[in-house]
């Protein structure tokens, strides 16, 4: 598709301002090999601010977007699941949690979903240097804490030295380990921080980013006790919080940016999506998060309820023990994969709402993704060949185990159903979360030693940890067991890469490696859905169960 002149025209004044890493990305798409999307993407992570705006002004800070109403005495009501545990940034892990710090807290930089990209939040800019190895933020000035107390560097290198410590329980080390270090948040001024990495990386400012959850900047003396204050520099600031029953926001009137159209948030704590439902229907609620297909079904196209949706990575991995067992030939694993019907699993488990997966971490939401690379689909005929060749001609028998959450135990059921059309049985053990993350049966956690096994993965903004953690050869989820040095080589290369042409090479290589090894089978990539009445407008919500309603009103 020709470029249209008038932003041929922009992108080239943009040059003179976006240094040789920003001159690269301009000429990729100008040779129509990155997309408008892509390119706008890319220009979000390196902090080009100016080839942002040329590709379609929507680099714009959430709160510094052009007031649609006056601030009014309305207050939405949110049908929200039970937070699992105490609610605090250091440790949160849980949607529910994080998207109640949401109200409150604000990040260095925002992900915004639709369309995908970074945005400027508590930070203005950003830019690494040619190695890709620190990375130098400026602050926005004039932002106060909900105490009144200013934002400074001192702040911001506080948290993250607090989020990198191993000793400090923090649930964002399995982002940041072997990326920041304790004491490489450095202050330069009262408004400038540098990054010293522990190695390059090219996606460096989604570890900082609302992609982050955890990364919520607290001031440099937070104390931990975190849900008596839900300290933050946020649009709204806490009213009232009680565990187990809700929680209350109000409009922070001392904000830095545009203040909130809504005067409160209501929280009000459920233990099941049917008994959000049942809120929503009863008009005891206006919004629910985390809305899913499975149970909810009678929502989608019922007149007083709308319900939207935003690409995402979140995906299920269904993984096979790589070194033990009948899944230690690659073989068997291939003819498993090729059981699966992926465009009956989009279609019959998500109404629609997903995309097909193609046995890698690498979702089409990702720009670095080789969507060249085949995809994987269902071949009955060549699963059992692959069988007979790996010395199991009759089929064999296997126990799949899994955790009961969202559309995974019909999942199981489906890949068992599949399985068995090829020759391999298998029962299935579906357990509560707390066991088959826990001590279970099979020694330190059922998901990390189960020969077969289901686990859920969130949205993440980028596949980095995707890649790190679950299928690198000392990564801490490394479910299959997998240990490749090729692969381990390709994600080293991958992470360190900072343009996103490199990247996708690269990329290209890891999805033909793992199409190859198939430490494990993931089929489909699905939306992440809210739903609401048709007299809210304005709430925005991320593909990690964020949601915002600064901008939010009943009409």
């Amino acid at each position: 598709m020709k470029t249209p002149a008038a932003l041929r025209l922009a992108l080239e004044a943009a040059r003179r301002d976006c240094g040789e890493l920003g001159n690269h990305a301009v000429d990729e798409y100008l040779a129509q090999r990155l997309t408008r999307r892509d390119l706008l993407r890319y220009a979000g992570v390196m902090g080009l601010s100016g080839i942002a705006l040329a590709a379609g002004g929507l680099a714009v800070p959430r709160s510094a977007r052009a007031q649609t109403g006056a601030p009014t005495n309305a207050t939405i009501r949110v049908a929200h699941l039970t937070p699992a545990g105490a609610v605090d940034p250091l440790t949160v892990t849980d949607a529910a949690g994080l998207a109640l710090i949401a109200q409150t807290g604000e990040f260095l930089i925002n992900d915004e979903a639709d369309p995908p990209r970074l945005t400027p939040a508590l930070a203005l800019s950003w830019a690494p240097n040619a190695k890709g190895d620190v990375w130098t933020f400026k602050l926005r000035r004039n932002v106060k804490f909900h105490d009144g107390r200013p934002l400074t560097a001192k702040d911001v290198a506080a948290t993250f030295d607090r989020l990198a410590d191993p000793a400090s329980g923090s649930a964002a080390l399995s982002v940041l380990k072997g990326v920041l270090s304790k004491g490489g948040s450095r202050v330069v001024d009262d408004y400038t921080v540098a990054f010293h990495l522990d190695a390059p990386n090219g996606n460096f400012p989604y570890y900082v980013s609302s992609d982050n959850y955890n990364a919520v900047i607290l001031p440099a003396d937070f104390n931990g006790s975190y849900e008596k204050s839900f300290i933050g520099t946020g649009p709204f600031k806490l009213e009232k919080y009680q565990p187990k029953v809700g929680a209350s926001f109000v409009r922070n009137p001392d904000y830095w940016g545009e203040k909130a159209l809504l005067a409160r948030v209501q929280f009000s704590f459920y233990a099941d999506q049917q008994a959000q439902i049942l809120a929503l229907q009863g008009r005891q609620a206006d919004v629910m998060g985390d809305f899913t297909v499975q149970g909810g079904a009678g929502l989608l196209n019922h007149p007083e309820f709308v319900v939207q949706g935003v690409k995402s990575s979140a995906h299920r991995q269904i993984h096979m023990r790589c070194d033990t067992g009948p899944f230690k030939d690659k073989r068997v694993r291939q003819a498993l994969a090729f059981a699966l019907d992926r465009e009956a699993m989009v279609k019959g488990l998500f109404k629609g709402r997903a995309v097909l997966g193609n046995d890698s971490p690498f979702a089409p939401v990702f720009p670095s993704t080789d969507t060249s690379v085949a995809q994987r689909r269902l071949d009955v005929a060549h699963a059992r060949q692959l069988l007979a060749q790996a010395g199991y001609p009759n089929g064999l028998d296997v126990t799949l185990t899994t955790e009961k959450f969202m559309e995974i135990p019909d999942l199981a059921i489906v890949v068992q159903n599949a399985a068995k059309a090829v020759g391999i049985r298998i029962t299935l053990r579906i357990e509560t979360q707390q066991l088959y993350y826990g001590a279970g049966t099979f020694g330190r956690s059922d998901w990390l030693d189960a020969p077969l096994g289901i686990t859920d993965y969130g949205h993440r903004g980028v596949p980095n940890v995707f890649l790190n953690a679950p299928l690198t050869s000392n990564g801490p989820w490394n479910a299959a067991h997998f240990k490749s040095p090729q692969y381990d080589g390709l994600v080293a290369q991958f992470v360190g890469a900072i343009d996103v042409g490199s990247q996708r090479r690269i990329a290209g290589q890891i999805e033909t490696l793992l199409l190859d090894e198939t430490p494990m089978a993931i089929p489909y990539f699905f939306d992440q859905l809210i739903a609401m009445r048709k007299n809210v407008t304005g709430v925005r919500f991320t593909a990690i169960s964020q949601l915002y309603f600064d901008r939010a009103t009943l009409t």
